[in-house]
């Protein structure tokens, strides 16, 4: 009578290897996590699973999850357009036009809008953004110190921008409160309120896009127009 062979244990040694570890590959696991599952996903634990390590392999790459969170950001900073930078025209609207990619980009991300705001990448693509809007301010004859300063500034108002929008994006009362807003704004009257009365629709007009390019060229003028 034959009996069926009791199949051996595996050795370790017998399974694939597994591949090395390594920053690139560290960030690309962390975006796939994000697109897929979202950002409060994104964490050294879920990050060492999907890698099929221990988290504290991980730290020889990444500080902490903070840190992750902005090698993320860097990533998605690299779809910025910084054509503009090198075409011809007034170099204020060439500007704005960087600062209104700079913007796209954290709102198609917006989980990511959130952490910039409190934590800068410092990769080659941070510093390529950076790099264009100082040289946009230096070729429209902004004093280094003023430049200095404004870049922070662009950078945070575009940022803060995208942040805000997010907020409200994932707010599902948001669009009733900004009805009611407006409906409060429009129907406010001379005696009580008069300038508000006066401007009337002007308060709500525009699109977003062409609030948010004149917002960038208003600071950027002021970057321009104010000694430190």
């Amino acid at each position: 009578m034959s009996s069926t062979p009791t199949p051996r244990p595996r050795s370790r040694r017998e399974r694939p290897a597994k591949p090395a570890l390594t920053y690139e590959g560290i960030v690309a696991a962390a975006v796939r996590i994000l697109e897929a599952e979202g950002l409060q996903r994104v964490t050294m634990r879920r990050l060492a699973q999907e890698l099929d390590t221990g988290p504290a392999s991980l730290y020889v790459y990444v500080a902490n999850t903070a840190e992750l969170h902005a090698a993320i950001l860097e990533e998605f900073l690299g779809a910025v357009d910084l054509v503009p930078v090198r075409a011809p025209g007034d170099w204020r609207e060439r500007l704005a036009a960087v600062l209104v990619s700079y913007t796209g980009v954290l709102f198609r991300h917006p989980a990511l809008a959130h952490t910039a705001l409190v934590t800068r990448p410092s990769g080659p693509h941070y510093l390529a953004v950076v790099e264009a809007v100082l040289a946009l301010l230096h070729e429209g004859g902004v004093p280094d110190g003023q430049a200095a300063w404004g870049v922070d500034v662009l950078l945070l108002v575009a940022t803060a921008t995208a942040a805000e929008q997010s907020a409200r994006d994932a707010d599902p009362a948001a669009e009733a409160e900004h009805t009611a807003l407006a409906e409060t704004l429009l129907g406010a009257t001379a005696p009580d309120h008069p300038r508000i009365a006066a401007l009337g629709a002007a308060l709500l007009a525009g699109t977003p896009e062409e609030r948010l390019a004149w917002t960038f060229r208003m600071v950027i003028n002021g970057t321009a127009s104010t000694p430190r």
